[in-house]
């Protein structure tokens, strides 16, 4: 008998270890993960990571934001680099999202803001609010008002949600939970266009696409874009709760004192994983990933694609989604019982996000194990 909500439908399996790649199950059994933790250890079990947090346990884990706190400065420093941005740190995406909500209605003075159906921001009111997905929504009465839902590289559709009092346009670059489907360029460059015609913000939810998961650091760089606020969270402190928003220093003055806070964000524990994450996705580092999920994507397609079940593969880096006839609970099962970890998206498509730091064979082994698990189910 649990005393848990019934909020989630968990495997019969408890991960009590994990090395590297790999996580253990309470019975000694041993799967290569392919989930990242849902986007999260990008950088696997990593021993530096491991290290940095372990350093900064024996010093200090919590300091609240009423004091100076100089490993907020340093990641903040490594995020922005030569960018015009700030930094504001909390705990999760949906509270990067709510930031970035307040922060375009303050800046901007209007109530409005136009994101996507099949979208995800997040659970919290606000951020649940933007997300176009009624199955997200449907049981909790009233939603916060002025949030319309475009289609999704349609840039019309997107125009004639345009008034006088819309703030902001709120996207990811390539929508995780909708199926991983990408954004087009051409639509990006229109959208960009369009924010800048009507005086509007831009804001781009990097907290599945960013921190290296499509190749580079954040994925809006692959779109030759420069958004107004852009939101982090998942893989940035590889496994510990953490947050980001970066903001345009133009709109620094309104977040000022007392404008929004937080207890937990941005603490000490948090943030020394974080610096260690950003220190080790070098340029170099970065390369090998784009390489590698070359590689993966090349492989899914030689073995995958011509199978009957198999309709679409498509993503971007190590952020890959397998669309298949019928649903995808099955082909997770079966692939955990071999000793893989894969994640759905919507009902019909296998979301792959393995780690960052995955080896060549590590892809051999995942990408055989799910070509016997649809091969074995052909109609």
């Amino acid at each position: 008998m649990t005393k848990l909500f019934q909020n989630y439908q968990r495997a019969p399996i408890e991960f009590v270890k994990a090395d590297g790649h790999y996580l253990v199950d309470q019975a000694g059994q041993s799967y290569l993960d392919f989930s990242s933790g849902i986007g999260v250890t990008n950088l696997g079990f990593h021993p530096l990571v491991k290290q940095a947090v372990a350093d900064q346990l024996d010093k200090i884990w919590h300091s609240p934001n009423l004091y100076q706190n100089s490993l907020q400065e340093q990641v903040a420093d490594l995020l922005i680099g030569p960018r015009d941005y700030l930094a504001f740190f909390c705990n999760s995406g949906a509270e990067s999202n709510e930031a970035a909500i307040k922060l375009a209605r303050k800046a901007t003075g209007k109530s409005d803001i136009i994101t996507f159906t099949q979208s995800f921001h997040g659970r919290t009111f606000g951020a649940m609010s933007a997300t176009g997905q009624s199955k997200i929504q449907d049981g909790f009465g009233p939603l916060l008002p002025g949030f319309s839902y475009a289609r999704f590289n349609d840039i019309e559709s997107v125009k004639t949600l345009v008034t006088e009092q819309t703030a902001a346009i709120m996207l990811e670059l390539v929508q995780g939970e909708g199926g991983v489907i990408p954004a087009k360029h051409s639509f990006v460059k229109e959208l960009a266009k369009l924010c800048q015609e009507h005086h509007l913000l831009l804001i781009v939810d990097e907290v599945q696409t960013g921190i290296g998961r499509t190749g580079t650091l954040f994925a809006y760089e692959q779109y030759d874009i420069c958004p107004d606020i852009i939101t982090l969270a998942k893989g940035l402190a590889n496994g510990l709760p953490v947050g980001a928003m970066l903001g345009k220093t133009s709109l620094g003055e309104a977040f000022t004192y007392g404008s929004h806070g937080t207890t937990f964000g941005g603490n000490k524990l948090a943030l020394s994983s974080s610096k260690k994450v950003l220190e080790l996705l070098n340029p170099a580092f970065l390369a090998t990933v784009r390489l590698r999920a070359d590689s993966l994507k090349k492989q899914l397609e030689d073995r995958l694609a011509a199978l009957q079940k198999v309709t679409a593969i498509r993503g971007m880096g190590m952020m890959l989604g397998i669309e298949i006839r019928g649903e995808v609970a099955e082909v997770v099962t079966k692939a955990r019982e071999r000793g893989l970890i894969v994640l759905t998206a919507g009902n019909n498509v296998i979301r792959l996000l393995p780690p960052l730091t995955i080896s060549e064979q590590e892809i051999n082994q995942a990408v055989k194990i799910l070509a016997e698990v649809l091969s074995s189910m052909e109609e």
